[in-house]
């Protein structure tokens, strides 16, 4: 048995980059993006070649196998292990060059391919292949499984670009594959001139033949060609280290021809036909993976048909042709690349949403892209509807109907014995159903742990005796990925669902999507790691610590994965109490970006929530939780002591302050904000209340609008009034014995037992988990909405975390209580109230650009389509940034967070105000994010309400 302990110092000593045995560590590499689950003893992150291959000897030595790794998104399971992980996104990340006149360039196997399109795009080349996942995929992992992606019809796949590797093999052997036998390992060439009428004959002709060895392409009249036959070996033949690839010329302009069919067997049919015209790509997918927004023309099924051309007219016209040559129920052409990339984001992020089915059931990978011969694939889809059927099974087809290839995900039961017996014999039905239509198992992932088992049923005993020998040839000592393509494991074992618990955990949220369920809400990671961007665009979000840090564990899927290990119980044994959690979840900045740009809608700052309400149960709870979890509470003995102006006078005096920040748990480098002399609510008595006859709208008063920026209450109700409202404020009695009920009752007894009280969101408890105390706030504010709640009038939220936190938090945190639900259907944002209530009021027009950013929860819950609108009524023009801010509420003010902070605010908020022109309004809703630019740049940001108050000043 190997002593760890050994393996450990000895892999330090040998190795100059990271060795990383902690839990954390090996709980972030247990999965892949598949099924499948397998617990590591550790992970090196090598600097060089030299790294690898003395982590190659010291493993060798203790006979401990070794798993290469990139982004981890393989969906067949052959990016987990149970030795040693190489992780290259480390440091084996970078583009080494790039030869615009040779139009190539020579990667390292870490390099993440949106890097290397972005450094070819310049010179008008890029990268053939692009798989779905191409933000966050790598080079290395992409020429292990033989990549693909949508444009393969036109550049093929990984192994069509790549024209030298370097390699280190399991014995330390520095090898240049390529072409002509070169770097062939000794005895390779001898076995293959043993095997010439096998290799002729056993390997079926498809464009998307991934399944088991690529052994042909050593044939003589195929160049002998090493580096393509090793493309595809899943990291079980040697370690990649660095690769030479080919460019192509990427056409100067493209349309995207979406045609329209009746379902999506008629789409398949079509696809072939068209190819003759030489599109760059032919996808498909159906209605059930489109979201009801999507703007696709009329029809069950569409194929996405991009073309090319020196000018937007050549591709259009290109794409017209297509049109007219297909039989479609209609079709849109589209030239705009804004919204070709919006078109195309719906279908990059099915391989997410196929995860749950219509109705809300799970959906998993295991048969997620076999390929038939593209001519073959119409009558392939319906053969495999008709097996599902038959195995009471579900599941949308989509994928690259061009090649033949289909992705789909099923609603296999993997949770018990019976379902997981029956996932196994469907995946031996469906294997030999491909084999019948001429097809691979694997038409782009590779076999994995998924299919290699059956790979006999597709090239027969002896092949796959032949792939055994390959793999002796290359690795003798079955090092290097042990059990995947040969010598399998069973397809039905390990997978990574068995570990968790059969029982509903206790829990403090409704989790409603996931049917009050917490371990399905964590299943719900799938881990595509779109969550594992580098940069984002447009309003997208997340997932801002992961770009701030660049660490798995601070990514969504990261936390995800760690969850998922506490929830098993067998690596990270402390279950809510553990730390390696706790650490992860730190730096969640609880921004809700996961919950709408996460493909399957993954809800890490709920996640956070909860696992903080059951980690500090019963326990001191750090400074910050106090100190801003109430935060209501300390402002409103603020404002009932009427003392702003000696808090406001103590906080100025810097050893004072640092007392206070130390005390609290808040970043030294954090200036206290100041405190309102005059509160919102105070000044709103002052004026006499509300004014005007028309439609009652309750303003709600939340802490920061109450305390810290009243000014932008002010403004709303200016803008609101103007607008032909009548604004009012929320009852701040609550009955004593009974409710008052119909806001009318004001008998002396009911007055002298009502107890006074202000509404809250409870967003600061729920950020800081303390939801026992969220849930008591929450109920006093039912409490006193009663009578609100009894009429129609909406509540306008001016801050949108509480806005988010009323319409999502609130219900799902007391999901026992009616009156939850229907609070969250009154709640509207400053602009949505005006479009619904006041659609005729034209606001003033300024005729002046903006810059800023949307709020992250705006983007993730609220939505921002009324305030684009209104904005535009105004004459406002531009666009506003997305990602977060990073203050984030109490997140940016805690200890230990600002670096990471202000990192988030370097991603896209401070850079797109300091780019802005010089009368640009800085438009910020947000308190924090305000808050942010004034303590980073000086820059003052308004509220939208502010800005228009402005105007109508004037």
């Amino acid at each position: 048995m190997t002593d760890h302990r050994e393996l450990l110092a000895e892999l330090r000593a040998a190795v100059r980059g990271e060795v990383d045995f902690t839990t954390t560590a090996r709980a972030l590499t247990t999965m892949d993006a598949s099924n499948y689950r397998r617990v590591p003893l550790g992970v090196v992150a090598p600097r060089d070649a030299d790294d690898v291959a003395a982590a190659l000897s010291v493993c060798r030595t203790y006979g401990v196998p070794v798993v290469p790794r990139g982004g981890g998104t393989s969906i067949a399971g052959q990016a987990t292990g149970t030795g040693v992980v190489l992780d290259f996104t480390r440091h084996m990340n970078r583009l080494l060059s790039l030869d615009p006149q040779a139009r190539t360039a020579v990667v390292q196997p870490g390099l993440v391919l949106d890097r290397l399109q972005e450094a070819a795009a310049p010179h008008g080349l890029r990268f053939g292949p692009d798989p779905s996942t191409h933000s966050r995929c790598t080079l290395g992992g992409m020429i292990g499984n033989n990549s693909c992606g949508s444009h393969s019809v036109a550049w093929g796949t990984t192994a069509d670009s790549v024209r030298e590797l370097a390699v280190v093999t399991p014995r330390g052997d520095r090898l240049r594959p390529g072409r002509g036998w070169a770097g062939a390992p000794a005895g390779l060439r001898d076995l293959v001139d043993g095997e010439l009428a096998r290799l002729r004959t056993a390997f079926p002709d498809l464009p998307r033949r991934i399944s088991g060895y690529a052994v042909d392409a050593l044939l003589p009249e195929r160049g002998a060609d090493v580096a393509r036959s090793f493309c595809g070996s899943e990291g079980t033949l040697g370690v990649l280290t660095e690769a030479v690839v080919d460019l192509v010329r990427a056409p100067g302009a493209r349309a995207l021809a979406v045609l329209a069919y009746a379902d999506e067997s008629g789409a398949a049919e079509a696809a072939a036909g068209l190819l003759e015209h030489g599109p760059l790509t032919v996808e498909g997918m159906a209605a059930d993976l489109v979201p009801a927004a999507a703007d696709l023309p009329r029809g069950g099924a569409w194929l996405f048909v991009e073309t090319g051309g020196d000018t937007e007219a050549e591709a259009r016209a290109r794409a017209e042709t297509i049109v007219r040559a297909a039989d479609v129920v209609d079709a849109l052409v589209v030239t705009d690349p804004a919204r070709q990339r919006a078109l195309w984001r719906v279908r990059e992020d099915a391989s997410g949403t196929a995860t749950r089915m219509p109705d809300g059931a799970e959906a998993w990978p295991g048969w997620e892209d076999c390929a038939v011969p593209p001519a073959r694939l119409g009558a392939y889809l319906r053969d495999f509807r008709s097996l599902m059927a038959d195995h009471g099974l579900r599941g949308t087809p989509y994928g690259h109907f061009g090649d033949g290839c289909v992705h789909v995900r099923i609603d296999f039961d993997l949770l018990t014995g019976p379902g997981v017996a029956r996932f196994r014999r469907f995946s031996e039905d469906l294997a030999d159903l491909v084999v019948a239509h001429g097809g691979s198992l694997s038409g782009e992932h590779g076999d994995g742990r998924a299919r290699a088992e059956l790979l006999p049923r597709m090239y027969g005993a002896e092949t796959v005796a032949l792939f055994e020998r390959v793999k002796a040839v290359w690795d003798p000592d079955d090092l290097l990925n042990p059990g995947m393509l040969v010598r399998p494991a069973p397809l039905d074992t390990g997978l990574r669902f068995s570990v968790l618990p059969r029982e509903p955990v206790d829990v403090a949220f409704g989790y409603p999507a996931d049917g009050g369920d917490f371990s399905a809400a964590v299943r719900r990671c799938v881990g595509v790691a779109k969550c594992r961007t580098t940069s984002v665009s447009g309003s997208a979000v997340m997932c801002p610590s992961f770009r701030a840090t660049g660490e798995e564990r601070h990514s969504t899927r990261g936390r995800a994965r760690l969850l998922h290990e506490m929830l098993a119980g067998e690596l990270v044994t402390d279950g809510w109490r553990s730390t390696e959690v706790r650490d992860a979840l730190d730096l969640c900045l609880s921004c809700k970006g996961c919950r709408s740009d996460c493909p399957v809608e993954v809800d890490m700052a709920t996640y956070k929530a909860e696992f903080l309400h059951h980690h500090y149960a019963g326990r001191r709870r750090p400074a910050a939780h106090y100190a801003m979890g109430w935060l209501p509470v300390w402002l409103g003995w603020v404002a009932r002591t009427r003392s702003a102006g000696a808090v406001n006078a103590l906080a100025s005096v810097g050893p004072l302050a640092d007392v206070a920040k130390r005390l609290g748990g808040i970043a030294r480098e954090r200036e206290i904000p100041r405190v309102a002399g005059e509160t919102f609510t105070r000044w709103w008595r002052r004026r006499g209340g509300p004014s005007g006859e028309g439609k009652p709208v309750v303003l709600w008063p939340d802490t920061f609008t109450e305390h810290l920026s009243p000014s932008v209450g002010r403004a709303a109700v200016r803008v609101l009034e103007a607008a032909g409202l009548r604004v009012v404020l929320p009852p701040t009695l609550r009955p004593g014995s009974r409710p008052v009920g119909d806001a009318r009752s004001r008998s002396a007894l009911s007055l002298l037992t009502a107890r006074r009280g202000r509404v809250c969101c409870g967003l600061t408890y729920i950020s800081t988990g303390q939801l026992d105390r969220a849930r008591a706030v929450l109920r006093r504010t039912l409490d006193l909405l009663e009578p609100v709640l009894a009429t129609d009038a909406p509540l306008v939220v001016l801050e949108p975390s509480c806005a988010a936190a009323l319409r999502t938090d609130v219900p799902e945190l007391l999901h026992d209580d009616p009156r939850a639900a229907r609070l969250a259907a009154r709640v509207l944002t400053f602009a949505e109230a005006l479009e619904r209530h006041a659609p005729d009021w034209a606001p003033p027009v300024l005729d002046r650009p903006v810059t800023g950013q949307t709020h992250c929860h705006q983007h993730a819950v609220l939505g921002d389509a009324p305030d684009r609108g209104l904005r535009a009524a105004a004459g406002l023009t531009g666009e506003l940034a997305g990602g977060c801010c990073g203050l984030a509420g109490n997140f940016g003010f805690e200890e230990g967070h600002y670096e990471v902070s202000r990192a988030c605010a370097e991603d896209r908020l401070l850079p797109s105000v300091r780019e802005a022109p010089e009368d640009a309004v800085v438009l910020a809703d947000g308190f924090s994010c305000r808050t942010q630019l004034e303590q980073l740049t000086g820059v003052r940001g308004r509220h939208l309400a502010e800005v228009l108050a402005a105007a109508l000043e004037k």
